[in-house]
């Protein structure tokens, strides 16, 4: 195998890798921002005196904690597509040196 085809694969798994880890980020910060509006609702809820208001609150909440679960099972995809992805990486850059290496020799 070409050390040019070898390094191709390399880069490209290590632009995937950034890439996971960017949505990971990103992911991570709507669960964050989300937990926050829960936490703002529930303290409004206190000081809420109309049942029509509470409701909204409550679907609202409730919608939040739906959004949390899908951020959530998204997450646990992107870890293991980080692992599979890093494991291939590892794969790879054996590679890439036995390749320099041999490069080098010639």
């Amino acid at each position: 195998m070409a050390i040019s085809f070898t390094r191709s694969i390399v880069d490209r798994l290590n632009k995937e890798i950034a890439e996971i880890h960017d949505k990971s980020l990103n992911e991570k910060k709507k669960a964050e921002k989300a937990l926050s509006k829960i936490n703002q609702l529930q303290k409004d809820m206190k000081l809420s005196t109309s049942a029509h208001d509470l409701s909204s609150k409550m679907s609202r909440i409730s919608k939040l904690k739906e959004d949390i679960k899908q951020i959530n099972f998204l997450q646990a995809d992107l870890s293991k597509q980080l692992v599979t992805k890093n494991t291939l990486l590892n794969q790879q850059l054996p590679k890439v040196q036995q390749l320099g290496v041999d490069k080098k020799q010639e």
